[in-house]
């Protein structure tokens, strides 16, 4: 089976991390984002994953080249942007068959295989992954009935319009003749697609529980960091408590106050106190810092009686002791 990940964003909200990393090959745990998304499908199912890009596409392709990943990688260029619509049907020339199409920042539990099994119950053109939440006016929002048919699709509804606390997941199970809704440019599945095949009664539903995060923001890096770790999404590595130490070689001080943080190769902490941090490799931090929420570029220092709350941090970046951040990047573009 073909998995299309729809990645065409630039990473904006991951900056300056993704000025030199794009979002799908930056690390979580021993693995890439990208990895992680695709790992609601069961393993043996995917032979194929189809990259829908168009930033630093050329980084993403060189280094799927050289991983040790169980499937091929496919790149489909966006040259502009096309929206959830026109990105997957850019795609329409490199699929053939059923396949499995996901948004690029989904850390979650589903089972993807639970929706194969509907889809094959039900039949239709797609079937979608739902979760349930208390306010659902940001998100697109799903009628069902009792046989887990989808009766309406609404996005981003006011208040008065909503009908239902199930929203789209973003992980979707699609026919190929899910390309005949889709027009030529730029389009969106959720505005555009979705409502007139729920309309037509082509399309399926099931909610699953767990976690579902979209790991888009710092904050949210932060909670699929710590999702990850404590449901063992690694294949490297080992968990010290909450945390996730890469190897051998990082260095954590008795004095050091460490939880739910990510800590790759060469990791230093020097009598600091870190909370669902992100530290890529070569990171050190000095004492008596204090780190929140915070995602740590490789081959940065941070220097002494530093605050930082909810700040990404460059690659090869010096931090003077002292130094006091929340909701900023580093350096500091004026």
């Amino acid at each position: 089976m073909q998995v299309v990940v729809l990645a065409g964003g630039f990473g904006t909200r991951l900056r300056p991390w993704t000025y030199e990393i794009p979002k799908p090959i930056l690390p979580m745990l021993d693995k890439t984002l990208l990895e992680h998304v695709v790992e609601v499908v069961p393993s043996e199912k995917v032979d194929e994953v189809v990259v829908a890009g168009g930033y630093k596409v050329d980084d993403i392709e060189a280094y799927f080249k050289q991983a040790d990943v169980p499937y091929d990688v496919t790149i489909v260029r966006e040259t502009e942007p096309l929206g959830t619509g026109g990105a997957l049907g850019n795609c329409r020339d490199v699929i053939s068959d059923r396949f499995v199409c996901l948004n690029g920042d989904i850390i979650s539990s589903l089972d993807m295989q639970v929706g194969m099994d509907l889809h094959e119950k039900n039949g239709g053109i797609g079937t979608l992954a739902l979760w349930k939440v208390e306010d659902p006016t940001r998100f697109g929002i799903v009628g069902l009935d009792e046989h887990q048919r989808i009766t309406q699709f609404k996005e981003k509804p006011k208040k008065e319009e909503v009908f239902s606390n199930l929203i789209n997941a973003g992980s979707y199970l699609f026919e190929d003749s899910i390309f005949d809704y889709i027009p030529e440019g730029r389009s969106s599945l959720e505005r555009d697609v979705f409502p007139v095949l729920a309309q037509e009664g082509k399309l399926n539903g099931f909610s699953f529980e767990g976690y579902f995060i979209d790991a888009g923001t710092p904050k949210s890096w932060s909670m699929g960091v710590k999702a990850s770790i404590a449901n063992k999404r690694w294949n490297s590595g080992k968990r010290m408590e909450t945390n996730w130490y890469a190897d051998d070689s990082i260095n954590v001080d008795a004095k050091s106050s460490v939880e739910h943080t990510m800590l790759s190769k060469g990791a230093t902490i020097n009598s600091a106190s870190l909370t669902n941090c992100s530290l890529l490799e070569n990171v050190t931090i000095g004492s008596n810092s204090t780190l929140i929420e915070t995602l740590v570029g490789r081959d940065t220092t941070i220097g002494k009686d530093c605050v930082l709350n909810n700040v990404v941090i460059d690659h090869g970046s010096i931090l003077p002791d002292n130094t006091v951040l929340s909701d900023a990047q580093w350096p500091i573009v004026e």
